[in-house]
């Protein structure tokens, strides 16, 4: 690493906050936006909660988080004990201990930030998870500094939220009867005014959108994150090229500047000098996957991972099994011990005996460097934004399952704007598995989705570039933080 100076007091060294939510979803990206800003010469205090820091230590050893003069780390209380798990994913405890628990404890680092201090300079501008309402608060009440919001979500699941109050207006909301989610209600199409989610059907949007109740505690939460979006900086983990229209129909409801700097994995890693190497893998990674998938023939593995917060039943893991099994193609399938709702991740034995050789299960593993690998043919993905943004960049074709969140929407999108996917229903089954991963690999229309992919990712080439529009609105976002100095 470059031996840095001491740049206190340095009125041409900006001081950036990070502070993600504490999932990690929302880390990763954070992490590489902050590394960006770095490399251009910000000072950088990055914000973990305590348990997702020692996470953290825990899966890549204790020097993992070791910063350097003008890129450390900080942490705060979630609110919760240490022993109360927060996985397979960070439920509502999590967020409302966060809500009720973290404002006083955020205050007292802010304000500790904000003094001149031997080691940093005072704090330019702090960038937040629009999720994290209290950090508003805090920034409001307690300290003369400007936020920009940074979501690691996709514009349209952002846009989607911001037409409930329409969806409430027109009684499409709540939904009435208990079983909407398996009587065909779903697959009703929306008739909204933005241009840009023409063609959605009920089934697209957010989970958090969906509700039976317009007084449960999410539902009105997600209303108010967006209330406090309006009118304030957002930066999107996107590029241009893949969301152009949505993000037309954005400027127009929030009204705010919006920086489009993504995908954030690439603009990281082109770096020429990496001047600070961190990881923030909370899980640890099975590293056996590599000298596997060298021996496979090129384009003919297929990837399945569902995040590091998706769950299923016991039968939904059995059917994803055989699936896979009955395809007769090679595959790779991250299997967390914990996937499984209520029970170990426990999968038949006439099922392991039957694809040996043919098939390996690992508890996590490095998702960049996997879908850069040549021999993986197609993703079978819960289509989290960073899964989604890690496929296009490598020209690798999808097979949806939407978990939860914005999932439904980049479904849709990747099936039905990007086409680069099929979909699987909620309530999944072998056979259809199978059905899909022929469709891909097999027919034709598995091969205009393998080209589609591979547009984007030239696309992607493109947008990272030096010249690029990421780059380009990268350094439009410098030039505002440093205008505020």
């Amino acid at each position: 690493m470059e031996k840095e100076t001491n740049v206190s007091n340095n009125p041409n060294k900006p001081h950036v906050v990070c502070i993600p939510y504490p999932s990690q979803g929302h880390i990763t990206p954070m992490l590489h936006l902050a590394k960006l800003l770095h490399s251009k010469g910000f000072q950088i205090t990055f914000f973990n909660s305590d348990h997702n820091h020692s996470c953290i230590q825990n899966s890549r050893g204790p020097t993992a988080l070791v910063g350097s003069p003008t890129f450390r780390f900080l942490t705060f209380s979630d609110g919760l004990p240490h022993s109360q798990t927060r996985l397979p994913r960070p439920t509502m405890s999590l967020m409302r201990s966060l809500e009720c628990n973290s404002y006083d404890i955020f205050k007292g680092l802010l304000v500790k930030l904000t003094e001149t201090s031997s080691e940093m300079a005072p704090v330019s501008v702090i960038v937040t998870d629009p999720i994290l309402l209290f950090h508003l608060d805090v920034a409001r009440d307690f300290v003369d500094c400007p936020v920009v919001l940074f979501t690691p979500s996709t514009p349209s699941s952002f846009l989607a939220h911001s037409q409930a109050d329409t969806l409430l207006d027109r009684g499409v909301l709540p939904f009435k009867d208990p079983e909407f989610m398996t009587n065909g209600s779903l697959d009703a199409r929306l008739d909204l005014e933005p241009a840009s989610m023409k063609g959605m059907r009920l089934r697209d949007l957010p989970s958090q959108v969906r509700t039976r109740d317009k007084n449960s505690h999410v539902f009105k939460y997600m209303k108010q994150v967006m209330l406090r979006c309006y009118n304030r900086p957002i930066i999107f983990n996107t590029f241009k090229a893949l969301d152009h229209e949505v993000l037309e129909d954005l400027s127009k409801v929030f009204h705010g500047p919006i920086y489009t700097i993504g995908p954030l994995h690439c603009l990281s890693n082109n770096l020429t000098q990496q001047q600070i190497d961190i990881k923030s893998n909370i899980l640890k990674e099975d590293l056996d996957y590599l000298e596997w998938l060298d021996s496979q023939n090129p384009n003919s593995v297929i990837y399945a991972s569902f995040g590091s917060t998706t769950i299923m039943t016991k039968e939904q893991l059995i059917e994803f099994a055989w699936g896979l099994a009955n395809s007769k193609r090679p595959f790779l399938w991250v299997v967390r011990p914990d996937i499984v709702i209520g029970q170990s991740a426990i999968l038949p034995v006439e099922f392991e005996n039957g694809v040996k050789g043919r098939g390996l299960i690992l508890s996590w593993c490095p998702q960049e460097k996997v879908l850069n690998h040549p021999s993986i043919a197609v993703f079978l993905t819960h289509c989290g934004f960073n899964s989604m943004l890690e496929s296009t960049s490598n020209g690798v074709p999808v097979i949806c399952w939407p978990y939860q969140g914005d999932n439904q929407s980049l479904g849709w999108l990747s099936c039905y704007k990007w086409g680069i996917g099929v979909e699987l229903d909620i309530f999944v089954k072998r056979d259809i598995i199978e059905k899909r991963i022929k469709e891909v690999l097999d027919e034709e229309k598995g091969k205009k989705l393998k080209i589609k992919a591979m547009e984007w990712k030239k696309l992607v080439k493109e947008a990272t570039s030096i010249n690029g529009s990421s780059n380009l609105d990268l350094n439009r976002f410098i030039d505002y933080v440093r205008s505020l100095n």
